[in-house]
């Protein structure tokens, strides 16, 4: 019988690329997610039968064993970027993350594959780094034979970088830039998820990798690539960090004071710290090299999923000719 995954949060961004690699290696697929009749379109990246999504909550011990039973393999993709009801940063990236590497160890998995990030500081003040750092270590400690991944920041189809990004660009003549001089490694969603199943086949060594794409890019950099992406000129306007704090934590009270029915996916002051800080690879320790992997840049990538964001959208090529052609006449 074919071998079996479970893949915690393997309907999300990094989780659902994560479980067709793994189909299409041949093995069976466990999506393990809180909400399995949300996640039923993973069912479509095997034969039947072969990706099945699952009730579990990482927060429940209960479910996580039943989730684990029977694996020969995890990997644990679950994130959140804004805490909500008793999903927040500690119940998921310290518990959630310490419950399916203490289980996976004593119920007999022979690997675990645990997605963490680049700038893991236990002492940083935002809480989502703070919190994933003392996950990771926690998970370390339950598992040292886990193989940890920290990318940098991940882009690919319906990612949450460049698709903000590229949103601001419709948006009159100006376009705010926040941070204009930190550095990112833009590193490639299917990238990461290689490197996931790698881990998960026993092809990476026990440990933490980082993972970086092949570009150290600034922050204006990256915001100059998407105009050029969907061919728009606009004038960067840097915003002072004062005054981004002051706009973050206004949306942050907004969301307080209305008890969760708005919701601050525009700018926390969590997020605000995550972009005023460097976000590359140290060097310390393995990475795509060490994996065999060759990773793709960016430049490579966005054109095919930033389009909608041109003037006239998937029409904006034909647009374009239509104009020159009218120039010449």
């Amino acid at each position: 019988m074919a071998k079996l995954v479970t893949i915690f949060g393997g309907s999300g961004f990094v989780g659902r690329q994560v479980a067709q690699q793994m189909a299409r290696d041949g093995w069976r697929v466990r999506v393990a997610v809180r909400r399995p009749d949300e996640a039923l379109f993973t069912r479509a990246y095997g034969v039947v039968g072969q990706v099945v999504p699952i009730l579990c909550n990482i927060r429940d011990e209960a479910s996580v064993r039943a989730a684990l039973s029977g694996a020969d393999a995890a990997v644990n993709c679950v994130n959140i970027l804004h805490p909500q009801g008793k999903s927040n940063f500690t119940t998921v990236f310290e518990t959630g993350a310490q419950i399916v590497a203490r289980l996976s160890a004593e119920m007999g998995v022979a690997r675990l594959v645990h997605l963490s990030g680049l700038g893991i500081d236990p002492e940083s003040k935002s809480r989502y780094v703070a919190a994933k750092s003392r996950g990771e270590a926690a998970v370390l400690a339950a598992r040292p034979d886990v193989v940890v991944l920290r990318p940098s920041v991940i882009f690919g189809p319906d990612d949450r970088f460049y698709n903000r990004i590229a949103a601001m660009t419709r948006r009159g003549p100006f376009m705010p830039l926040l941070a204009g001089r930190v550095k990112m490694q833009p590193v490639y969603v299917e990238d990461v998820a290689l490197a996931a199943a790698k881990a998960a086949r026993g092809e990476a060594a026990p440990g933490i990798h980082e993972l970086g794409g092949p570009d150290v890019l600034t922050m204006r950099q990256i915001s100059e690539q998407v105009l050029r992406s969907v061919d728009r000129k606009k004038v960067l306007l840097p915003v002072p960090k004062g005054i981004a704090r002051i706009g973050a934590t206004m949306l942050d009270m907004l969301q307080f004071l209305s008890g969760g029915l708005f919701t601050n996916n525009i700018l926390s002051r969590d997020q605000l710290l995550l972009l005023t800080r460097d976000n590359v690879v140290s060097g310390r320790y393995p990475g795509f090299a060490e994996l065999g992997i060759q990773p793709v840049s960016a430049e490579a990538v966005i054109d095919s999923y930033l389009w909608p964001f041109r003037p006239g959208g998937q029409f904006h090529a034909a647009n374009q000719s239509a104009r020159n052609l009218r120039g010449q006449s």
